[in-house]
């Protein structure tokens, strides 16, 4: 008996320190990646997978452009969209999760997830799509770690060209060519708004671009947009 307890220690001093390797990894990568851009995050590969379960010689649409390069409608909308309290929090914001989880109670099902920016961010550069609690604490500790390295501008530069806006397109100069033919710093603030709306499901959107719901929301977001604040 007293020999299996010493292995169950081991089992668990080995994986205390596998997953202690993992976030020095995350830890020191997202340093790394203050002054370098990232070739690829998670979701892209697992969505560039699908893609190539029907297409093995499908790509993803993304061409990386800096921040100033990007227009400042599209960081308002996005903004203004998705965290409106982006400027201002350490990466969480714990009452848009607590409206967010009452809003959903009252409806019965899930409508919005009330994760900022940062968090989708650390979502998409490193983990799976999965739901558990494991990977939303493993969420909130990369979330940390952006904030703690990155300036919230270049949180906003390198989530703006990673998120998807379509299947296989990722990033805002990749998402203006496709739906309207001009350049990330081109958009105009309807067109930023009509991206900005997109987010949350922008496959579905991709294929279905008169959604009335689409132009209903983004003009909401579009007289919402001059009060956001920019890092």
């Amino acid at each position: 008996m007293r020999r299996w307890l010493k292995w169950l220690g081991w089992l668990i001093l080995a994986a205390a320190g596998v997953a202690l390797a993992l976030q020095l990894y995350f830890f020191a990568l997202i340093g790394w990646w203050r002054t370098h851009n990232p070739e690829s995050t998670s979701f892209m590969r697992s969505a560039l997978a699908q893609l190539r379960e029907k297409s093995p010689e499908a790509t993803l649409q993304q061409h990386w452009v800096p921040y100033a390069a990007i227009s400042e409608n599209l960081k308002r909308a996005v903004i203004t969209s998705e965290d409106a309290t982006f400027a201002e929090h350490n990466g969480v914001d714990w009452e848009a999760i607590e409206k967010a989880y009452e809003n959903n109670q009252k409806r019965g099902k899930k409508i919005k997830g009330g994760s900022t920016i940062t968090q989708q961010l650390a979502k998409n550069l490193f983990l799976s799509g999965e739901r558990s609690y494991l990977r939303k604490g493993e969420e909130l500790c990369i979330t940390y770690m952006l904030e703690f390295w990155m300036t919230k501008d270049r949180i906003l530069e390198i989530y703006l060209n990673v998120v998807e806006w379509g299947n296989g397109v990722f990033g805002a100069d990749a998402a203006a060519h496709h739906y309207f033919g001009a350049t990330a710093g081109q958009l105009t603030a309807d067109q930023a708004a009509r991206l900005a709306v997109m987010l949350p499901n922008p496959r579905a959107f991709d294929r279905n671009r008169s959604s009335p719901y689409l132009a209903r929301r983004a003009a909401t977001i579009l007289r919402w947009m001059p009060d956001a604040e920019l890092p």
